[in-house]
């Protein structure tokens, strides 16, 4: 029974070479061994990625290896010289600014957007700042350990949209270290370059931009008076820590973001999914059957939330936290494919340009591959 569970589960690999008459290629152009296409996976190990991880949701006719990383890890890996997963998860805007800058083309998306956030939690302010609204950020200091963070680009998107505060409207202080001892040198987020220069992003000659002191990081820099409030991707460790002289700009945040979504239907996109290039010459059918594995891992996700017989994730109100959202936002609150997603992409490409994040302003679907821009879920 369960044989034929795993059977119905799998998802068929279009244009790949099953039931050929030949051996079957592997995505590095040579006979797989196991008479099976490799394909690696790489990426943070959610619950909505758990059954490709053990197996449950797979690719007809390929061998599925899924491996952790950080999204460090990965981003460094994707635009280094030696490009090493078949499919990776990676920043949306890092990508973004690589493919527009740089010409990179290493990768292409698909519509899975693997991680998404609201980040109204994101923004903090010392206690005695007097800041209380988003207005009275005008004229303060604002630390960040990445102005480039995709949190930080919808942020200051939904400061200016929803607030009509601008970007320049404060001086930003990036700081040279980051509380969750993250490596901020690689992960491509630094408007400064190598020599402490902000000449990486397309910012106005006089735009608020400074580098904080050297060994500095965004929590001891709120913390010592150096600055105002924090935009942050990272829970500033002092934060966590349970300091009174720092706390968040919105002291409600499930109901901003709540109030949020009801007014715009957007849910912030952080990561997206990638494939080589190569890896897609080797199996055309490669980028439809990845979006269907991930999709169906997705449903799985969704039925251990549901579940009421035993509870699969460890929180006592699951269940109910998860019909509230279903009714919020819909039975696939975390919808895959463009067309669900189409608001958010054409934010990602106007936010991105307007904030000084990439050269010239493009359209979205130029990153996505061909095939998929068309898919749906059948949820």
């Amino acid at each position: 029974m369960e044989s034929k569970r795993r059977d119905i589960m799998k998802l068929s690999l279009a244009g790949a070479a099953v039931g050929s008459s030949g051996p079957l290629i592997s995505l590095a152009g040579q006979p797989a061994k196991t008479g099976k296409t490799k394909i690696s996976v790489a990426g943070y190990n959610y619950d909505r990625v758990r059954g490709i991880m053990d197996g449950k949701a797979g690719i007809e006719g390929a061998d599925v290896s899924f491996h952790y990383e950080d999204i460090y890890a990965v981003n460094d890996l994707a635009f280094g010289p030696n490009p090493k997963y078949d499919v990776t998860e990676m920043g949306l805007i890092p990508y973004v600014s690589k493919y527009i800058n740089q010409d990179f083309r290493a990768y292409t998306l698909i519509p899975v957007f693997i991680s998404r956030v609201f980040r109204h939690r994101n923004v903090f302010v010392h206690a005695d700042s007097g800041i209380e609204t988003p207005s009275d950020l005008r004229g303060k200091r604002v630390g960040t350990p990445g102005y480039g963070m995709s949190a930080n680009t919808w942020i200051r998107g939904f400061l200016l949209d929803e607030y009509g505060v601008a970007a320049d409207d404060f001086e930003w202080i990036e700081t040279t270290k980051s509380s969750d001892a993250g490596k901020l040198g690689g992960s491509g987020w630094s408007a400064f370059d190598a020599e402490g220069k902000n000449s990486k992003y397309y910012f106005p000659k006089d735009f608020p931009i400074t580098q904080g002191p050297p060994g500095i990081d965004e929590s001891e820099l709120l913390l010592s008076g150096g600055c105002d409030a924090l935009i942050t991707a990272i829970t500033p460790q002092s934060f966590l820590d349970g300091n009174p002289k720092i706390k968040r700009l919105f002291p409600d945040v499930k109901a901003a973001e709540q109030a949020y979504y009801k007014k715009t239907s957007l849910f912030p996109i952080m990561h997206v999914v990638a494939i080589r290039k190569d890896s897609i010459q080797a199996n055309p059918g490669l980028p439809k059957a990845v979006f269907e594995m991930y999709s169906q891992a997705k449903k799985m996700a969704y039925a251990d939330m549901e579940t009421t017989t035993s509870l699969k994730v460890t929180l006592p109100w699951v269940t109910q936290e998860f019909e509230e959202t279903r009714k919020i936002m819909g039975k696939n609150f975390w919808p895959y494919g463009i067309e669900p997603n189409r608001k958010e992409l054409e934010l990602v490409m106007r936010y991105t340009y307007e904030q000084g994040l990439v050269k010239r302003l493009a359209e979205f679907e130029e990153m996505f591959d061909p095939s998929t821009l068309a898919l749906l879920e059948g949820v």
